[in-house]
């Protein structure tokens, strides 16, 4: 039998990442931000499958509270991936306002 459509093997784990030809996956990283205490928010859809995500980029302290704290305001999901917080779905005017009522600097940025 030959391995040559092997997906998944218990000594080496998930071989779909290993095949030639193969683009990996990586974490979406987002255009590079000024260093001016500005927090901002972006709306992105690629990589996604098409759904909308609430991207939050340019904030330095505890990502994982601040997440919890969206999520639970947004009524939705999301996740800390990298330096940026996603929240799953648009909701960039609830993020920026309630970052503004916690006292950050925050804008809707990009498109």
């Amino acid at each position: 039998m030959s391995n040559h459509r092997l997906v998944y093997s218990t000594d080496d784990g998930d071989r779909r990442r290993a095949q030639p030809g193969r683009k990996p996956t990586q974490a979406a990283t987002g255009p590079a931000l000024p260093k001016d205490g500005v927090v901002r928010v972006f709306r992105e859809k690629g990589g996604r499958g098409g759904k909308t995500v609430t991207v939050v980029r340019g904030f330095d302290g505890d990502l994982a509270g601040l997440a919890s704290d969206l999520k639970r305001h947004c009524g939705s999901g999301g996740s800390v991936k990298g330096d940026a917080i996603e929240i799953q779905g648009d909701h960039r005017e609830k993020v920026v306002a309630r970052l503004q009522a916690d006292g950050y600097r925050a804008k809707v940025a990009g498109g």
